[in-house]
């Protein structure tokens, strides 16, 4: 174990419930929560901002060694910012959402994110949830959660998100946005959503939040004694 505890992984495609469930966990373990989403999202953001092609590597590389992402906790989510600048609701826009598959394809902005991320992760004490966390990020991670859910239960979830956030997209639409990016992530080339031979699946169809984090506090239970 590490010196502030066990490094939990929780990987899955979009919307199987990963940061929520992720959120919790931290919260119920007093860990720190890595949101790598957010940080991806955050370089497609600024790049999109500064008019950068979302497949020019070489300039967003650029750009990136002068863009700092950090955390802060909040309420009802944590923020976020880019150098200095609260980006917690722009990063999760459509249009950031749709784009952020082709940026997390680019091997340099991979390389990079992958190495912030294990420096967070460094001393243990962590819940972070991705795409390639326990395959990739954190190989050695003493807890790898992989969650997978339906699309039609995926996009109700995210017409339910949109819907409190004043977005009215169409369920068919976000089913068929989901089932884009299902293949995007699992096809490109570099660390593709693939789950970790020694992680834990758990289909959270028809399974409620809570009970997803019951039955992954029972699994980290177990590893703490």
């Amino acid at each position: 174990m590490h010196k502030n505890g066990l490094q939990i992984a929780i990987d899955g495609p979009a919307s199987a419930g990963k940061s929520t469930v992720a959120k919790l966990i931290a919260k119920k373990f007093s860990y720190v929560y890595c949101d790598t989403g957010a940080m991806y999202r955050s370089v497609t953001l600024k790049a999109m901002r500064n008019n950068i092609p979302l497949t020019d590597e070489a300039r967003i590389m650029k750009m990136m060694k002068h863009t700092d992402i950090s955390f802060a906790p909040g309420k009802p989510q944590q923020k976020v910012f880019i150098d200095g600048h609260e980006v917690t609701n722009a990063i999760r826009s459509e249009a950031v959402t749709n784009s952020v598959s082709t940026v997390a394809a680019l091997l340099d902005v991979r390389k990079d994110l992958s190495n912030r991320q294990r420096e967070i992760a460094e001393n243990g004490g962590i819940v972070m949830d991705g795409r390639d966390i326990g395959t990739t990020v954190l190989p050695h991670a003493e807890v790898k959660i992989f969650l997978v859910a339906s699309v039609q239960e995926r996009a109700k979830r995210r017409f339910k998100d949109n819907a409190q956030k004043g977005i009215h997209t169409p369920i068919k639409k976000l089913a068929h946005e989901i089932e884009v990016r299902d293949y995007k992530d699992s096809h490109r080339k570099i660390s593709p959503l693939t789950q970790a031979k020694d992680a834990i699946r758990i289909d959270t169809t028809h399974v409620s939040i809570q009970g997803v984090v019951d039955k992954i506090a029972e699994i980290i239970d177990k590893k703490l004694k």
